[in-house]
């Protein structure tokens, strides 16, 4: 065949894309992100990398690896980070707001309802649906994250460690990503081969086509390291802290809710490795026991609500500041719903505000060393690891859904079908994630009616 007719029947590579279409995309994720954080990144994967081609996979497991290592949700940094790369800093600022302000909205209509009416039977019996798919989508997500990045015995090695560490000896999450970090560092200088994620730039082109932002893609101008531009993002966001922390300060005093709420939560921001399981003790410890937001018994159903929502389960601190603005009548008895929503929208800005800093930040820095083994094989190796964290997860799921009251209780058959209903529809079937919730729902809303 003619050389020419090969180049036209190639492959290209997507158009450029809008900031406007970007926009529309983020608006769509921040409503159907279910699933937790392997879901909603198995999510992002399936969209960005397979069908749409804006990111290589390489380019994305390149960024993932670099939230995986960062306190916070790193599912919404994911997003931030792939909105800044393509868009600058107004991508990234739009890609994370609007991979949190959906689930924000949602939350603080619940939790009204929650307080308002007590009556959250319909959330509960779709939860009751819900919960299923999610331990079906999480164990998918180890599937295909492990499916692509475990190609060879040493990266299968780590994931079967870090799996055994965190299940049976119970090790923290941050002390099982330094070690693979620390394994992967000397494994890159002992044998190279063996630390690097992926099959190669030939496979991922086999599989998904050429990206807009491949494998090979220069740096974008505004992804440059420049010494000046980390200085300056630096005191931006540390003047922007402090700007609001001190006009809550002003307005409430040091003591006052609201200024407790920005003071507590900014902690948490900065202590959340491992994710939104690893920090609810901390938030339960300072919400329930220490400042009296609100009771054990909300915090496990904030914790319930805040499953049925899009977005990082982090989210739930919504409901803690909601539910705290409102007990604590901030605004007077006839304001109480502008309490909670004004709680809930501070604690959130606070919980989330580091994040972007992260990103802005150390974004450059890791665009500059995406070939470069010293710094990849740490990432590849935490990836590996994190296959066993999330197998982990979808375990620890299925035990609290298979048997809602322990062993000792009866076991669940109803959420046995549902969850192996929905993996066959996503590992058999390729059914979209956000039609298996929505019909898994359904399913459990029916059952615990007819119940």
């Amino acid at each position: 065949m003619d050389t020419s007719a090969q180049l036209s029947n190639a492959p290209q590579p997507p158009q450029p894309i809008t900031l406007a279409e970007s926009f529309r995309y983020w608006l769509k994720l921040g409503f159907i992100s279910f699933g937790g954080p392997a879901g909603q990144i198995s999510m992002m994967h399936q969209e960005l990398v397979e069908k749409r081609r804006w990111i290589s996979e390489h380019r994305f497991l390149h960024a993932l690896n670099y939230c995986m290592l960062l306190p916070g949700p790193e599912a919404q940094q994911l997003a931030t980070y792939i909105g800044w790369l393509m868009h600058g800093v107004r991508g990234g600022i739009i890609a994370g707001v609007l991979f949190v302000l959906p689930s924000l909205f949602i939350l603080i209509v619940l939790s009204w309802i929650y307080l308002a009416f007590g009556d959250v039977s319909a959330v509960q019996g779709a939860l009751y649906g819900i919960k299923p798919a999610v331990t079906a989508i999480v164990a998918f997500a180890a599937w295909r994250i492990g499916s692509r990045v475990l190609n060879n015995t040493v990266l299968w090695g780590l994931a079967a460690a870090a799996f055994l560490a965190i299940f049976a000896f119970h090790i923290p999450f941050p002390a099982i990503v330094l070690a693979a970090a620390i394994l992967g560092y000397v494994g890159g200088q002992v044998a190279p081969d063996k630390f690097r994620a992926g099959d190669g730039h030939a496979a991922s082109l086999k599989d998904y086509g050429p990206a807009l932002i491949d494998d090979h893609s220069p740096t974008p101008e505004h992804a440059k390291f420049r010494r000046g531009r980390l200085v300056k993002y630096c005191v931006i966001g540390l003047a922007l802290w402090g700007i609001l922390i001190g006009l809550l300060a002003a307005l409430f005093g040091w003591g006052g809710a609201l200024t407790q709420m920005g003071w507590f939560f900014t902690k948490a921001a900065l202590v959340t490795f491992g994710g939104a399981y690893a920090v609810l003790p901390y938030v339960y410890q300072g919400g329930v026991e220490h400042y009296h937001w609100l009771t054990g018994p909300q915090m496990i159903d904030g914790l319930a609500l805040g499953e049925t929502t899009p977005g990082p389960l982090i989210m739930v601190v919504a409901f803690v500041g909601f539910v705290g603005g409102w007990t604590g009548v901030l605004f007077g008895a006839d304001n109480l719903f502008l309490a909670g929503a004004t709680a809930a929208c501070v604690v959130t800005l606070f919980t989330f505000l580091p994040s972007f800093l992260f990103i802005l930040i150390g974004g450059p820095i890791v665009e500059a060393t995406h070939g470069d083994i010293k710094f990849t094989a740490p990432l590849a190796a935490v990836t590996a690891a994190v296959v066993g964290v999330i197998l982990n997860l979808a375990l620890f799921f299925a035990y609290h859904v298979l048997w809602p009251q322990g062993f000792a209780g009866a076991f669940d058959w109803i959420s046995v079908a549902i969850g192996s209903a929905a993996f066959i529809a996503l590992f058999r079937f390729k059914v979209d994630i956000v039609r298996v919730i929505f019909v898994c729902a359904l399913v459990g809303l029916a059952a615990r009616m007819i119940g």
